[in-house]
């Protein structure tokens, strides 16, 4: 098989996860601005999600947030979403909006607030059994603002703690996914801050326990790519949340602050082997300005791109040239994969799997946009918090 058949094969068996919360309205730091057509329940997310899988062909599962998409019958959302072509993806929790969480949840100094905290883990954890998710993907906002507000070392405890309870309430073919964030909410110290306390956590649970990087939550100039691919030489990687950040976590979509940086990752995740289903290709963005259904088919095909320009780094020869110390000609074979224009190759790939070349323009051809706009009128807007 030549490289370009590979590569071919390869893109078609992609699958990124596009998030619930993005269909509805979202913000960053200031205003949330509500749009029309707006989802108002989470069956009306998982109608427009349905639209990204069906005009791109590679977004076939969809992550809920817990209780923002909380439903009586798990079951018949789950029905739903299969009527409507997709499944329902990792349960994402929620510890950071309750009042009780000021001064931290599974971290908290008071035991009945951590005893809050890890019962609503425990109960995503039902929800995954309800719904057939296999992954329950955390992020914690607990921290502390100033010097001496609480003890490091002890809050640390108690996150391990917590954890090791929601780790064997795990069932079969199930796993936790610990996401890092190097600053906010808080600012003095954040008790999951790095990749490197994800995965000395991770590590002490067990295999069911692995680490999500999010590439919008880094500090400047910090060497993702590096980071992916120890994770992933130590089996730890679990997934993605893909965003961008021109300065902190922006959540802007991804590839569009860095391409060349969504590149390199995705060259060491084929490099180290993950590029498989074991590693989830999440989005995790917010849609504020822009109309969300496009910029999320969008995001799909920008993580397309960055992975067909890595699938076509000629393996033999950067070995070849780094076996021999050639250190301009084993850039330049990385930069020759990068600068290639892959739009005509993914126009290929989508064709042969029977889709329109053109995912954005066939979606705003479909109509959906305006139909919804007209349909969902009446009821509350989903968004965050809702």
């Amino acid at each position: 098989m030549t490289e370009l058949a590979a590569a071919k094969t390869a893109l078609k068996t992609q699958a990124v996860e596009t998030p619930s919360w993005a269909y509805g309205n979202s913000g960053t730091r200031f205003k949330v601005f509500a749009q029309a057509g707006v989802p108002r329940n989470p069956y009306e997310k998982l109608d427009d999600a349905a639209k990204v899988h069906e005009f791109t062909g590679v977004a076939p599962t969809v992550a809920l947030h817990i209780p923002w998409d909380k439903v009586d019958d798990y079951a018949a959302l789950a029905k739903h979403a299969e009527q409507r072509g997709v499944r329902l993806g990792a349960i994402n929790s929620n510890t950071f909006q309750d009042d009780d969480y000021k001064l931290g949840s599974i971290c908290h100094p008071d035991a009945a607030v951590r005893r809050k905290a890890v019962d609503h883990l425990l109960e995503c954890v039902d929800i995954m059994d309800a719904t057939g998710s296999t992954d329950l993907k955390l992020w914690f906002a607990d921290g502390t603002n100033y010097p001496g507000q609480d003890d490091i070392r002890e809050r640390q405890d108690r996150l391990a703690e917590g954890l090791a309870e929601v780790y064997q309430r795990l069932g079969e073919g199930q796993r936790m996914l610990l996401e890092y964030k190097f600053f906010e909410p808080a600012f003095y110290t954040t008790d999951v801050p790095d990749w490197g306390t994800a995965y000395a956590h991770c590590l002490k649970l067990g295999p069911k326990a692995q680490v999500v990087v999010d590439t919008g939550h880094h500090a400047p100039g910090t060497n993702i790519e590096f980071i992916v691919a120890t994770l992933l030489r130590e089996g730890k990687l679990g997934a993605f949340d893909f965003n961008s950040r021109f300065y902190a976590d922006d959540d802007l979509m991804v590839g569009a602050a860095d391409p060349f940086q969504l590149f390199r990752i995705m060259y060491e995740v084929i490099r180290g082997g993950g590029f498989t289903p074991d590693v989830a290709f999440m989005l995790d963005q917010c849609h504020n300005i822009e109309a969300k259904i496009p910029a999320i088919i969008r995001s799909v095909m920008n993580v397309q791109e960055a992975t067909a320009k890595a699938l076509l780094v000629d393996g033999d020869a950067l070995s070849a040239a780094q076996a021999s110390g050639d250190v301009l000609e084993a850039n330049a074979v990385v930069m020759d994969a990068y600068n290639t224009d892959v739009r005509p190759l993914l126009r290929e790939v989508r064709e042969e799997l029977g889709l329109d070349p053109e995912p954005v323009s066939a979606y705003r051809r479909s109509g959906w946009g305006e139909k919804i706009v007209a349909e969902r009128v009446g009821g509350e807007q989903a968004g965050w918090g809702a």
